[in-house]
C-alpha cells in the first residue's frame, strides 16, 4: 500500500548534480564498493561495510552498518557498470519499505564526468522513516556528491 504522504510526487524525490574531475569509471568504483561508502556518505549515517562486496549487477545485496548501529540490507535494482547503480534499503531479511538511493554517471568527452545522486521516497510505506525522508534534502546528497568528488579527484 503507497502512502500519500501529503506531498506532490515530485517532492519525494531529491537529487544533487555535479561536475567532477575524474573518468566515471575511478567515481563508479567508489560508490560500486559498499567498504568506500561511509567515506563519501554526507549524512554520516553509514558506519561501515565489510569488505568483499563490489556490486556487479541487478539483484545483488550489500550490507551497511549504520552509525546507530543498525544493519541495512542493500537491494541492488538498478545497475549498468560505470554509468548506472540503484538500491532499496531493508532491514536484514525484511521487506523494502519503498526508498531507493541513485547514482548515476554521464562521462563527458573532456574526462570529467556529471554525477546525480538521487533519492527518491515516493513508494515509500513506513510511516516511521517519514521524518527521515523529509530530512533528506538536495543539501545532504550534494555533500555526499561533494565528498565523492574530493576523494575521486584526489586519486
Amino acid at each position: 500500500m503507497l502512502l500519500n504522504w501529503g506531498m506532490a510526487e515530485q517532492d519525494r524525490i531529491v537529487s544533487a548534480t555535479r561536475r567532477i574531475s575524474a573518468p566515471a569509471a575511478r567515481i563508479f568504483e567508489l560508490i560500486a564498493d559498499p567498504a568506500r561508502q561511509p567515506e563519501w556518505d554526507g549524512n554520516d549515517n553509514l558506519a561501515q561495510a565489510a569488505q568483499g562486496q563490489r556490486v556487479r549487477a541487478v539483484g545483488d545485496v550489500f550490507t551497511t552498518t549504520l552509525t546507530q548501529g543498525a544493519d541495512r540490507e542493500n537491494h541492488v535494482v538498478e545497475f549498468d557498470e560505470g554509468r548506472l547503480i540503484a538500491w532499496r534499503p531493508a532491514p536484514p531479511g525484511g521487506a523494502q519499505p519503498g526508498h531507493l538511493w541513485r547514482w548515476q554517471l554521464d562521462a563527458a568527452d573532456d574526462g570529467t564526468t556529471v554525477v546525480t545522486h538521487t533519492y527518491d521516497w515516493t513508494e515509500l510505506t513506513d510511516p516511521e522513516r517519514l521524518p527521515r525522508a523529509r530530512a533528506t534534502t538536495a543539501d545532504k546528497l550534494a555533500a555526499s556528491v561533494d565528498r565523492l568528488a574530493a576523494l575521486a579527484e584526489q586519486a
